[in-house]
Formats: C-alpha cells, sequence, structure tokens
C-alpha cells in the first residue's frame, strides 16, 4: 500500500530546528530556503538560544511556538538529536527530516540508535526523512528545505548525493529541464526510496523520476514500483549496487555480478540505467522531449505502465557532411539502434528533393545542398519521418551553423543573412513535418545554442552538441525491442523447504514442476550400477557425484554403449575419484542439440536472479549469458535467448535445423519458478540444458543451500 506522504511534500506548517545566522551551519542555509515562501505557510524557526535568526523571532522550542507544527526539519549536534524527535512528535509533527548525522553510516550503536528512532516516528503515525540526509524540496507545493534552489520542472530527484543533484541541475540547464522535488534520500530509516517512488509516481507535477542510489535497500520492490510508476524512471548507481556474498559454488555465481543483478532489474522494471550524471541528463532530456516522448494520460485510480511511442530501433542518419554521417552511423550502431540501407521506393522519392549528388541510402547526406536551398535539410527530414521503414530519426552535423555566423556565433558562411533565414524556416517546417509524423528525432549540432536549433529544442526536439549523446538520447525514445516484455514478476508462494540438495533430490524437485530428464539411478557399487543399467536401455552416461566440476575431474563419462562398458567405466571412475556415489544415465541424443545454461543465485537486495546462456563446459570461458530476475516467464525467456550472441547457433547454422527455443523457454520458466518458490536455494543451476529440434532436456543439475 502506498505511504501517505502529505504531510512531506505539502505540509500545513514548517519548522526548523537548529536554525542559524552562522552561515557555516546547514541549519542557516535551510532556514533561509525555508523562508522564500512565507506566504504559503507558516515557517517557525527554532533556536535553542532565541533571539533573531535571519531577522525573525526564533522559538527557544518546539512547545515555545505554541501550535502543531505539521513538519518539523531537524539540524543539531548528535547528542539532541532523539530528544528533538520527541519534541516534534509531542507538538503534533506527521514529517520529520532528520539533517543530523552519525547513524547507520557510523557503525551498530548508530544504527540501533537510528533503528529506535524510528520506531518511535513511526509508532506516532508520523513519517521520517534521513537522518543523516540533505533535506527535501517541492517546487510544485512551494516546499523549500534543501540548502539549493531547484529550478521549476517536471523531474522529481531522489538523490543519496546533494553535489550530483547540483551537477544535474547544471547540466539540465541547457536542455530546459527542471525539477517538480528533491529528496536527499539519507540513511532510508522509514521512509525509503521504494516509498518516495510510489508516491512521485501519484505526483501530478512529476513527468520523470531520475534516482542516484547507493542501497536500494528492497531492490525488487524498487523495480516493482519502477514498473508501474506510469513514467520514466532513470537510475544512475555507484558500483551497480553491493556484491553479493556468494561461495561460487557454481558456474552461475561465479558468473553472475551486482552489475548484472542491477541492470537485470533495470531491464525487466523499464528503468532507464545510466552509468554517469551527463549520461542521466541527456536521458532525461531525451524523456522530457515533445514527439516521440513517453507521455502520460490523466490517471484515475493506479498509475498507467509508460510504453515508448515506437518500439523500433531502425534509424535513418541525416547529414550535410559525410564525415558526420559516418561518425553518427557508427554511435547509433553501437548505442544499440539499426541503421539499415533504405529501400528503393523511399530512395526514390528522397531524389525528387535532393539533388543527383546527394547520398539517399542510410546515411543520407545532403552533400552541400544546404548551402544552396536550407529548406532541403526539411525536405530530407519530411521524407524520411514519412517512411514506413524509418522508426526514428538522427540528424547530425552543421544545422545551425548558418543562423549561428548570423547570430554573431561564429563558423558560418560569408554573407549568411539569407542562408541564416533559410535555415530557421527550415528549423519551422522540420518542426510541422514532425507533427504530421510524429516520430522519434535528435539533433547533433556544433551549433546546438543558434537560433535555428533553438526553434527545434522549443518545440521539443533534443538537440545536442556530441554524436555519442544524441544517440543515447535516441535510444532512451525508442522501445526495447529486442529486450521483451517489462515487468517485475511477483514471487510464488514459498513451497516446503527443501531437504535433499543432492543430485538426484534436485532432479526430483525440478521434474516434478515439469523439468525433463533422462532416465537415472543413483548407485554406490557395482550391484546397483548393473541393477540400473537393466532399467533402461544404452548407452550410458555415467556421472561421479558430489563433484563440483564433474567432467574437469573425469568424473562423467559419455556414451557408454553397454553395460560391460557401464562396469569398465565405473570400475576405473571409482579407482581415480573413490566418490561416494554415482548416477547412471540414459545417454541422450545429443544430434543436431545445443546445451544451455539456466541459473538461480538468490540476491541480498533483489531476490532470485536468473541467468540464462550458452552452456556446457565452456560456460565461464564463453560468458554469452544473460540476467533477469526470476520467475523467468517463458516469452521474457526466449526473448533473452534471441538476445545472445550466439542466438544464431538456435536458429541454424551450416545446413543445422533451428532449435525448439520455445521449448527451452517454457523449461527456463519452470526451473526458475522452483528456485523463486524455494528462498532456502542459494544457487541452483541446471547445465547443459540441451535444446534440440524437437524438445528440450535437462542433462544435469546442482544446488547450494543458504
Amino acid at each position: 500500500m502506498r505511504r501517505d506522504l502529505t504531510a512531506l511534500f505539502d505540509p500545513a506548517s514548517v519548522a526548523v530546528v537548529g536554525a542559524s545566522d552562522d552561515p557555516a551551519k546547514y541549519g542557516h542555509a535551510v532556514a533561509s530556503q525555508a523562508l522564500r515562501a512565507p506566504g504559503r505557510r507558516p515557517v517557525h524557526l527554532v533556536n535553542r538560544r532565541g533571539g533573531t535568526v535571519l531577522g525573525r523571532t526564533a522559538a527557544t522550542s518546539l512547545a515555545e511556538i505554541g501550535e502543531p507544527v505539521e513538519l518539523v526539519v531537524i539540524s543539531v549536534p548528535g547528542a539532541g538529536f532523539e530528544a528533538a524527535v520527541d519534541d516534534a512528535l509531542a507538538c503534533g509533527a506527521k514529517a520529520v527530516v532528520a539533517i543530523t548525522a552519525g547513524f547507520a553510516e557510523a557503525g551498530a550503536a548508530g544504527l540501533a540508535r537510528q533503528r529506535a528512532v524510528a520506531e518511535r516516528v513511526r509508532a506516532a503515525g508520523a513519517v521520517l526523512v534521513g537522518p543523516n540526509c540533505l533535506g527535501i524540496a517541492d517546487n510544485t507545493t512551494e516546499l523549500y528545505l534543501a540548502s539549493d534552489r531547484f529550478a521549476p520542472g517536471g523531474v522529481a530527484l531522489l538523490s543519496q548525493s546533494g553535489n550530483l543533484a547540483l551537477e544535474l541541475q547544471l547540466r539540465g540547464t541547457p536542455h530546459g529541464l527542471g525539477f517538480s522535488r528533491f529528496v536527499s534520500l539519507g540513511n532510508q530509516a522509514d521512509v525509503t526510496l521504494v516509498d518516495l517512488v510510489e508516491d512521485c509516481a501519484w505526483h501530478e507535477g512529476t513527468s520523470a523520476i531520475a534516482v542516484y542510489a547507493e542501497d536500494f535497500g528492497d531492490g525488487r520492490a524498487f523495480a516493482r514500483a519502477a514498473a508501474t510508476a506510469g513514467k520514466p524512471v532513470v537510475l544512475l548507481t555507484a558500483g551497480r549496487g553491493s556484491a553479493s556474498a556468494r561461495s561460487a559454488q557454481s558456474h552461475t555465481g561465479a558468473l553472475t555480478s551486482s552489475a548484472d543483478v542491477v541492470a537485470a532489474a533495470c531491464r525487466d522494471a523499464g528503468v532507464e540505467l545510466v552509468r554517469t550524471p551527463r549520461e542521466m541528463t541527456v536521458v532525461l532530456a531525451a524523456l522530457s522531449a515533445g514527439p516521440g516522448r513517453r507521455t502520460q494520460e490523466p490517471r484515475t485510480h493506479e498509475p498507467r505502465t509508460h510504453e515508448p511511442r515506437t518500439q523500433g530501433r531502425r534509424t535513418a542518419v541525416f547529414t550535410d557532411g559525410g564525415g558526420h554521417g559516418a561518425v553518427a552511423a557508427d554511435a547509433a550502431e553501437e548505442a544499440g539502434l539499426v541503421v539499415p540501407e533504405l529501400g528503393a521506393p523511399t530512395q526514390e522519392r528522397l531524389r525528387t528533393v535532393l539533388w543527383e549528388q546527394s547520398a539517399v541510402g542510410n546515411p543520407v547526406d545532403l552533400a552541400g545542398m544546404g548551402e544552396q536551398r536550407p529548406l532541403s535539410y526539411a525536405d530530407a527530414v519530411g521524407g524520411l519521418l514519412g517512411a514506413d521503414e524509418v522508426d526514428a530519426v538522427l540528424m547530425t552535423g552543421y544545422f545551425g551553423g548558418y543562423a549561428a555566423s548570423e547570430g554573431g556565433l561564429g563558423g558560418g558562411p560569408a554573407g549568411g543573412s539569407v542562408l541564416a533565414e533559410g535555415e530557421t524556416r527550415a528549423a519551422k517546417e522540420i518542426v510541422g513535418h514532425l507533427a504530421s509524423a510524429p516520430k522519434p528525432l535528435v539533433v547533433q549540432s556544433m551549433y546546438p545554442q543558434s537560433p535555428s536549433c533553438r526553434v527545434l529544442a522549443e518545440a521539443g526536439v533534443p538537440v545536442f552538441s556530441a554524436t555519442e549523446d544524441a544517440a543515447r538520447a535516441l535510444v532512451a525514445m525508442t522501445g526495447r525491442g529486442a529486450a521483451g516484455p517489462t515487468g517485475v514478476p511477483p514471487l510464488p508462494p514459498a513451497a516446503v523447504p527443501l531437504r535433499d540438495p543432492g543430485y538426484h533430490g534436485i532432479r526430483a524437485l525440478l521434474a516434478a514442476a515439469g523439468v525433463p530428464f533422462p532416465p537415472a539411478r543413483e548407485v554406490t557399487d557395482e550391484a546397483g550400477l548393473l541393477a540400473a543399467a537393466g532399467e533402461f536401455d544404452g548407452p550410458y552416461v555415467l556421472k561421479a557425484l558430489h563433484l563440483l566440476h564433474k567432467s574437469d575431474a573425469g568424473g562423467v563419462a559419455l556414451r557408454l554403449a553397454d553395460r560391460d562398458a557401464l562396469l569398465a567405466a565405473y570400475r576405473d571412475m571409482h579407482a581415480r575419484l573413490g566418490a561416494p556415489a554415482y548416477s547412471v544415465e540414459a545417454m541422450a541424443d545429443l544430434t543436431d542439440g545445443i546445451e544451455l545454461i539456466v541459473g538461480v543465485n538468490h540476491d541480498p537486495r533483489f531476490g532470485p536472479v536468473a541467468m540464462v546462456g550458452l552452456g556446457g563446459v565452456l560456460t565461464e570461458t564463453l560468458r554469452d549469458v544473460a540476467f533477469s530476475l526470476a520467475p523467468v516467464p517463458a516469452e521474457r525467456a526466449e526473448a533473452l535467448l534471441r538476445g545472445l550472441r550466439t542466438a544464431p547457433l538456435l536458429a541454424g547454422v551450416r545446413g543445422r535445423p533451428a532449435v525448439d527455443v520455445t521449448a527451452a523457454a517454457a523449461v527456463i520458466e519452470r526451473i526458475t519458478t522452483v528456485a523463486a518458490a524455494h528462498p532456502e536455494i542459494a544457487e541452483i543451476e541446471v547445465n547443459p540444458l540441451l535444446v534440440r529440434p524437437d524438445g528440450a532436456l535437462a542433462l544435469d543439475a546442482r544446488a547450494v543451500l543458504h
């Protein structure tokens, strides 16, 4: 259930405890900001010495105010923090913003103090942001309780770094980005990142949610909140989360990193994961753009899952110079876009508006026509936007230079007034074409601040100076394509805990869920071996049990044609390894088969996380794997498999038939559902999962309990 944070973002009254005239103290900065909107709500300043602060009479305590205060900001030394919280609750506070530090970040004793305070706040029916935070601000309610000002706009910024928030504001200004809210997360003792994402999803003044987080708390709950927010969520995180403490007793454990887990959660939830503040600004500018942006319809009862205007990534690169076009095409493909050659009908239509030497294959190059006829820019863009085979357009190069020269910015041809006028007209016509064919359009210009580029920017077209930024923006504006459907699957009900983590116990657990295996029997001596061989026909497989990498240790013998070969292999293996038990199995038909791996690790932040990829003995060497939160629906599993580098093998190469990827995806769903229903399993792995043209068969399985 979404928590009610009204008292936090739109309180009836505010008090700043620790307000000060000393500019070196944080209580001075917060009090100064709080007084920016004195007509919106009563703002009380509290300083234990009384007197005046910032020219206003300060109360010596909250009790001295003589009336209830709904939100209290506490910026006092740590020794007086608990008493200040108690005073706030006693005066009826429903929200507390705790600037004071020295709690969980200071060690076990501080964590115990923090938990005790949070319990008192919750027991009083109030909410607490922090401690160890830098305040909050809400431009939509004129609530200013942070040390800095934030330009108004549609981005809600939830951050564990104050300086990073300032950098985002500086970087966002040229793109017209502003903020609806700012919340410094602090230690999240009570109000968590999840609570804030859920509240911002319902906030009418917020169109996008930007997050910088070092600690997700409940990572799966964050992913679920982001997936259902109904508006874009952009995440920047340091180190991609805390690394899990794993024994790495399987390929899955060895291959999975914390970065993989965070990236998988973001992909599943539809979150835009970025690496730097610059990239975050680029993505936010793209998602805040006009045509092609992710929109939000009026909300009735529940947030609506946002969808991009287009899910295609077929990109037309349009330039006025061959070099810019080639660089932009490379940048687009490296970012994950597709730059295909345009079809003959589209090329012919372009030739009717461009001159003979113009290139129309893709990239489309004016080849100097812009200087002769600036409106050719608009003609070409209009033709590309109107082509069914084009999902998005990246315009790159000199556009903006003619008007820049006229405006005194330099770099344009001499006598450019006529060209400047024509370029501005071209910009306006491009806007008109975009209204008729609303597809994602991004511009990279050598002159992004020129008058003609401002025409585009004011109409909602993202304009960047760097080619790589333009390409990244276009990725954000287009669909996820091969990443498959988004959404965080619910965890199944917990099953009866597993008692037998041995090889045959895991086989039985998975087989009961519908995972197919070849016939097999566990044996401990020659008599049992021969009895097992009598239950099914050869050829046989013999495996030594209780070994981590059986193949490397010589603990697997394949294609044993008959009982005599099986017995000879057993005697040799037992003499070398002395394993306490062995498994006798029917040899699967490997003809035309591909070996996959399916594993699930239990991450402390995000819960069960699945890995699928190319399997067999070379799994760790090739590292062709993909990750997703478990359980993995079959549709998503199939998308993950088809997105592997080695996916062409699944479709059949060099005369080999295609394998049954749909059957493999169904088995992946069953395996990951079992793992998700057993939280006591730290790692579970099926390797290999043999996929043939006629279905899928699990050939080996293992698990590690917590």
